[in-house]
């Protein structure tokens, strides 16, 4: 199904004064020709005027039927006993053939995202659809698309990565949509079908990637391993979201601008658990620059005793005071001092 324009003029105004005119002269001619049966008795043209006054009260709402206002970037798809006809996607206000019907199966559909914000009053009620909120409206005549840019967030989500440690993430996903047409007839309904295709495309992707940076990992799929992670590479996962969204909501005329990850953590029951092994790993960064720093520290200080002469070590003292520095530059308390008033000896 491809879109295609509606051809109808902006002359809604002159359709709308003309109605009302022919609503005002409808009831004069009720009004006279009543006058005129009750004086006169009924005469043709009394009796005419009456019954066309009538036929024009009671048929002249058909006409306003046709008229159809749209706002800037909103969008009509029209058909006409079931045939698409067209899209009014100009604003203004049209008359358009009043039997034409305004097509939106989503009117009904609220999700999570800028756009769909109740107002009070209007009486929504709540379902549950998946891992999506989803809201219906006592009164969805509403038929128009928004052609805006929105934002839709759907729900945190709990997926396993690459090494099988569920996580917890969430999406931010700005969208369009660019075919009418397509968004009206080729999918049920091109709300609920776009949060679907984005929390599939979501496992999808994450399922490729560790939660951290791992050893022995192709993130990338070219047979060799790379540093590719969901939290240190979080602008290529997310381009690679946007990608896998865009592939799967192509056929329902909507463009995908971006996919950002909002929210990334590991799931509560390993949270703890991953946190010790974090702070186990800096522990151990922390006493490998330690002891590094440590060692070059021992060998400069036995260099500069060496080269002035200060004292002469042999091989046993060296050790001893190897052992005597590294335990003193290692050790997590301060040093208490001795001092050694007789010989080295």
């Amino acid at each position: 199904m491809e879109e295609k324009i509606y051809k109808g003029r902006k002359n809604g105004m002159a359709v709308l004064s003309a109605v009302i005119l022919a609503y005002a002269a409808a009831i004069a001619a009720v009004v006279v020709s009543g006058i005129d049966i009750d004086r006169n008795g009924a005469s043709a043209l009394s009796v005419t005027g009456m019954t066309a006054g009538i036929a024009v009260l009671a048929l002249g709402w058909i006409f306003l039927a046709g008229l159809k206002v749209l706002k800037p970037q909103e969008a009509l798809v029209l058909t006409l006993f079931g045939r698409y006809v067209g899209t009014l996607k100009e604003n203004g206000f049209y008359f358009v053939n009043p039997f034409c019907v305004g097509v939106n199966p989503a009117s009904k559909t609220k999700l999570s995202q800028s756009g769909d914000v109740s107002e009070p009053g209007s009486g929504l009620l709540s379902i549950a659809n998946g891992a999506q909120g989803i809201s219906i409206p006592a009164d969805y005549g509403n038929r128009k698309l928004s052609l805006k840019l929105m934002t839709l967030n759907n729900s945190r989500q709990k997926i396993n990565d690459c090494l099988g440690n569920p996580i917890e993430i969430g999406i931010a996903v700005t969208w369009r949509i660019v075919d009418t047409a397509k968004a009206v007839f080729n999918v049920d309904n091109y709300k609920e079908f776009l949060s679907l295709q984005c929390d599939s495309a979501l496992r999808q992707v994450v399922r490729i990637y560790p939660y951290d940076v791992a050893p022995n990992v192709d993130t990338t799929g070219d047979g060799h391993a790379d540093e590719g992670s969901l939290r240190g590479s979080s602008d290529v996962v997310a381009a690679r979201i946007r990608d896998e969204i865009q592939s799967r909501v192509t056929l329902a005329g909507i463009e995908v601008m971006e996919a950002r990850i909002t929210y990334l953590a590991y799931a509560p029951e390993i949270a703890a658990v991953m946190l010790q092994r974090q702070q186990a790993s800096a522990v151990i960064d922390a006493r490998k620059m330690i002891v590094d720093g440590a060692v070059g520290m021992v060998e400069m200080a036995l260099e500069r005793l060496n080269e002035k002469g200060v004292v002469q070590l042999d091989e046993e003292r060296k050790a001893a005071m190897v052992s005597n520095l590294l335990v003193v530059l290692c050790g997590n308390h301060d040093a208490q001092p001795i001092v050694n008033s007789g010989s080295l000896y």
